[in-house]
């Protein structure tokens, strides 16, 4: 297996670490597990295009990390009232949406390739910022713009980076 697939897999593997600090209430455990998970989110694309190690398994896989880190770590902020949970549907509601027009696309043998956009990969920044503001806010760590900036940001990019996926797929059916 290659190394950006193994730090891949870390990021899952820290996820379950992730939620357990934040249960256990170690919202500083929790922020640097959740730091090292989206760090390694920059290393393992990097990595695999410097080293020329870009895999079909890396490029599913790299996605589906993001959406486990990113919707876990909404969900449990909303579900503790840290962040609003309208937000929480959204970023989620758009994950479901891309999961399902690529399901629709290798239902109807739609040849696709998984690969983020620009806009998509943006959005997966912001959204990453906003949970480390949410949980260095918790802590009281350091002075933040008021985080609904964040959360309006979060909102704005999430919805139209949804909208551009829709795009994309509906192109490809037509």
């Amino acid at each position: 297996m290659s190394w950006p697939n193994l730090i891949t897999f870390l990021r899952i593997f820290l996820v379950p670490i992730l939620i357990i600090a934040f249960f256990q209430k170690y919202i500083c455990l929790a922020t640097i597990v959740f730091l090292i998970a989206a760090i390694t989110d920059a290393i393992d694309g990097f990595l695999a295009r410097r080293i020329k190690q870009t895999t079909t398994l890396g490029a599913c896989l790299d996605p589906i990390a993001d959406k486990i880190l990113l919707s876990s770590s909404f969900v449990l902020l909303a579900w503790y009232k840290y962040l609003p949970s309208w937000l929480a549907v959204v970023v989620i509601s758009r994950d479901i949406f891309i999961l399902l027009g690529g399901l629709l696309l290798f239902l109807f043998n739609i040849p696709f390739e998984v690969r983020p956009s620009i806009l998509g990969k943006f959005t997966t920044f912001i959204q990453i910022i906003t949970i480390l503001a949410v949980l260095i806010h918790i802590q009281k760590l350091l002075p933040l713009p008021p985080l609904s900036f964040f959360y309006f940001l979060t909102l704005i990019f999430t919805i139209s980076s949804g909208l551009q996926y829709a795009y994309i797929g509906y192109k490809k059916i037509s």
